[in-house]
């Protein structure tokens, strides 16, 4: 009782949010707004502020079904040519990362572990798994850091795309004989997600629902279309979870750090800025397509703001996995074995 006494308010404010960035012309409103509205909220209201993770799970069901429809497979031509390129990508932004993590690590009270971790461009879940297993980490700056970056990308990548924004218009209507087909859709999506969670593939509710639909597509079998008020809602969640990620308390971090923090997700900003410029140039591809493939985001929310705006999904997407599983397969091993040379370092 407690808890939805404190989801009310979030859903409340969430949809204020939403009808203001409506009203106002400003980008992706469903997500942008209530992430604003909350992000500033909470600050100001008393009575704690709640989004379960269960109904932004959900959300990313819907975002990723509908991701998967509008993927096309023939981003998969040249591949190996694109692999090469997303490969010097992701290495040449660890080394930004690492660079900001010796300044950080020369300008602060942070140790050099805590550093390395606070400006590693992984995932937010990812991160602060690892450094709750790692030992003389700063959690709450680590924490602060990667929320920092995640809402400086998804709040400020679209007012920067404005210009190059093409919005991809979706029917709003929700047949009563549509319902059931979208049911069973859903549930065999929902399904999937506990597959995906089995053989540990990474963001389950969003990336397993959209595999599910590319290889349905693959496979001829057609799929409900997913109506506008659904994926509004699930911007809505997902956009209120983002907001509340940043708590008032990681203000008390200190000056120096939370400054920091926001100077090191613009500076990363731009780094991936630069990278739109050379996919631009070199592949034709649009700004849009170009600064949501190479920033340092979340693969849900890249692909959802590409839907948004009417960049490329595809090449959004593919870009994105890339990133993800570099994260995964490389960037969190090799950060585990630096901890582990300082950890022996100090102890000599």
């Amino acid at each position: 009782m407690h808890k939805i006494k404190s989801i009310i308010p979030v859903i409340v404010i969430s949809i204020i949010g939403a009808v203001l960035f409506e009203m106002l012309h400003l980008p992706v409103p469903w997500m942008l707004g209530p992430l604003f509205a909350l992000l500033i909220g909470q600050f100001f209201i008393k009575h704690e502020l709640v989004m379960p993770v269960q109904l932004r799970n959900a959300g990313l069901v819907v975002i990723g079904v509908s991701i998967g429809q509008t993927f096309q497979l023939d981003v998969f031509a040249g591949l190996g040519w694109l692999i090469f390129v997303m490969l010097l990508i992701n290495i040449s932004i660890v080394m930004v990362s690492v660079l900001m993590a010796w300044g950080l690590y020369k300008m602060s009270d942070l140790s050099l572990k805590t550093a390395l971790t606070c400006t590693v461009p992984g995932g937010l879940s990812q991160i602060v798994v690892f450094a709750e297993e790692e030992k003389d980490i700063d959690l709450a700056a680590v924490a602060y850091f990667h929320v920092v970056r995640v809402i400086c990308i998804v709040m400020l990548i679209p007012f920067i795309l404005s210009a190059h924004e093409n919005p991809i218009r979706m029917e709003d209507s929700l047949n009563a004989a549509d319902l059931l087909p979208l049911l069973l859709l859903f549930l065999v999506a929902g399904a999937s997600v506990w597959i995906g969670k089995k053989i540990k593939v990474p963001v389950p509710y969003f990336l397993t629902p959209v595999l599910l639909i590319i290889f349905s597509t693959f496979a001829g079998i057609d799929t409900p279309h997913i109506p506008s008020i659904l994926l509004h809602v699930s911007q809505l969640l997902l956009g209120a979870y983002i907001g509340l990620l940043l708590k008032p308390k990681m203000i008390r971090l200190g000056k120096k750090v939370v400054l920091f923090g926001i100077g090191s997700a613009l500076f990363l900003l731009l780094a991936t800025f630069g990278q739109a410029y050379f996919l631009v140039y070199f592949f034709d591809y649009s700004m849009s397509t170009s600064f949501l493939s190479t920033a340092a985001g979340g693969l849900d929310q890249m692909s959802l703001l590409a839907t948004a705006i009417g960049a490329d999904v595809s090449v959004v997407t593919v870009f994105q996995i890339f990133r993800l599983l570099f994260v995964f397969l490389i960037i969190l091993p090799l950060l585990k074995m630096a901890c582990a040379y300082i950890d022996r370092k100090q102890s000599n």
